[in-house]
């Protein structure tokens, strides 16, 4: 399964309304939404219409049918809210799709590759609904399930047991789609990294006959964090440093996940520089470490006496930036 990054920035996709598409309510049944299908695939297949934008129709009646369909693909579009207007610019939101749980169902009998940019940025083969696991073995052993779980960067590192609350989706005796809420308690192991999947042994669907239970996997998102970011197991900071420290060297406090540690930063530093904190990134065999980049930050002048300061610096020192561009246009 690839995982599809916490915070990652998507692009604006057009949003499709696909209850207006189908002509249906957004509490219609399956049922209805099966007679729907029937009746505008009769209208719109392009084998037998008249009608000038048959194609186009027929394309984009059964992208919404794929979503609508399927009990947990139309649970998490409803997660999306009411509020979207067909048209619009929408952007998936980060971790929209976190704490839900699904039996990864996969695609069925429509050509997912053909069907529009929103259908992709919410159930393309690059996120969590858009594989097709196994359904379990000869003996009818249950479906895997699957769901994705945000963490925070902090928990992640140190590990623990959580709580967690899913949503599965069902269909009522009504022909109604419906989440309904389990809560699990789960242990999350020290190091965990982003896209990694934590499993848990029988908490998957039921079997059949004496077949056993499937497995759920959780696969892990990482929210973003205001200072760090990660590479795997590697955490990455910006460390601004002040003109004097990177001109003559000195020794900064820095903070890291397992908490502050000293860092000597050697005469003559350069902004973009990167120094590494041996073993100081998620804990693992071996652990990951920590990179600092260097970023020189000019203080402002904030008084007269500062800008004399700064005016005998540009006197008495001799030092030009941009010598080195100089020179290569030579």
């Amino acid at each position: 399964m690839q995982p599809v990054r916490c915070g990652e920035l998507h692009r604006a996709v057009e949003y499709k309304d696909y209850y207006s598409i189908m002509g249906v309510a957004r509490d219609a049944s399956q049922d209805e939404i099966r007679r729907a299908y029937r009746k505008l695939a009769r209208k719109y297949h392009p084998d037998v219409s008249k009608e000038p934008d048959a194609e186009d129709r027929f394309q984009e009646m059964q992208e919404a049918y794929e979503v609508l369909k399927d009990p947990e693909k139309r649970a998490a579009y409803d997660q999306l809210g009411q509020d979207w207007r067909a048209g619009q610019d929408f952007r998936p939101p980060p971790g929209w799709d976190s704490g839900f749980e699904f039996s990864g169902g996969g695609f069925t009998d429509a050509d997912a590759g053909a069907f529009s940019d929103f259908f992709e940025s919410l159930f393309g083969r690059g996120s969590s609904y858009g594989h097709a696991h196994g359904f379990g073995g000869f003996h009818g052993r249950g479906q895997d399930h699957f769901a994705r779980v945000e963490l925070t960067l902090e928990e992640a590192y140190r590990g623990g047991t959580r709580q967690l609350t899913l949503q599965s989706p069902s269909v009522d005796a009504h022909g109604r789609v419906q989440t309904e809420p389990r809560t699990l308690n789960v242990r999350i192991p020290a190091g965990v990294t982003e896209g990694q999947q934590i499993r848990l042994s029988g908490q998957g669907g039921s079997g059949v006959g004496k077949g056993g239970s499937g497995d759920l996997y959780l696969e892990v998102a990482i929210r973003p964090h205001a200072l760090f970011r990660t590479e795997g197991r590697d955490i990455h900071l910006e460390l601004p440093i002040a003109p004097w420290e990177a001109a003559l060297g000195a020794t900064v406090t820095v903070p890291t996940l397992g908490g502050d540690v000293d860092a000597r930063i050697q005469p003559g530093a350069r902004s973009g520089q990167r120094l590494r904190l041996k073993g100081r990134g998620l804990p693992g065999s071996p652990p990951g470490d920590q990179y600092l980049q260097l970023r020189i930050v000019a203080p402002p002048p904030r008084n007269d006496a500062d800008r004399n300061l700064y005016e005998r610096m540009r006197e008495q020192m001799d030092f030009d930036p941009r010598a080195s561009l100089r020179r290569s246009a030579a």
